[in-house]
């Protein structure tokens, strides 16, 4: 089969981080925790020291079986690495953009920053807890929302005893600040 018809796009990557870039607000920087920023070169490591070696390894040896044109082990392998150097690529640039702002700075503060967890009050009494992160370490399922995130934005300066409003999909949302506490500084 004529590699042109089988070529995957080598820009994903640029649109992914297109993508990302455009919840950044203009201006701003990629600001992310010491913790994520830490994830994301864990990854890098992983993929340059220990994955991409062995896809290598890999189609170094299926390439030396002869015919590559019906060799899987060839042709994955092939496509594998090519999703490794994409991830690469687009985890450098990440790392390239990011601003490690550390949230202990705040230890002991009532007033909410990057990095805070807070736990909030919505008028029908329902309490939250949530942690604003950077944009690349958002976890909602785990209470991990992004800085840019409307209800982030909207706590943000905001102290204990504070209610804030916020443009919510379903209407005007108040909420009232419960409890803000920060990790504490690392004792080293």
């Amino acid at each position: 089969m004529n590699k042109a018809f089988v070529k995957e796009s080598d820009h994903d990557d640029d649109e992914e981080a297109a993508a990302l870039a455009l919840a950044i607000p203009p201006g701003s920087k990629n600001y992310i925790t010491p913790a994520g920023y830490q994830r994301i070169k864990d990854e890098l490591l992983q993929l340059i020291d220990v994955e991409r070696p062995e896809v290598v390894r890999i189609v170094h040896w299926a390439a030396s079986n002869g015919d590559r044109s019906e060799n899987g082990d060839y042709i994955y392998g092939k496509r594998r690495l090519r999703e490794i150097d994409r991830r690469i690529r687009f985890l450098t640039k990440r790392m390239d953009l990011a601003a490690v702002v550390d949230p202990s700075v705040h230890h002991g503060s009532d007033q909410v920053f990057f990095g805070a967890t807070v736990t909030y009050c919505n008028q029908t009494g329902e309490e939250r807890t949530i942690t604003i992160v950077g944009i690349d370490e958002l976890d909602p399922l785990k209470g991990k929302i992004s800085w840019v995130a409307p209800v982030a934005r909207a706590l943000t300066k905001a102290r204990v005893g504070d209610v804030v409003s916020f443009q919510a999909p379903h209407g005007l949302e108040e909420l009232e600040i419960l409890e803000v506490s920060y990790p504490a500084p690392d004792a080293g």
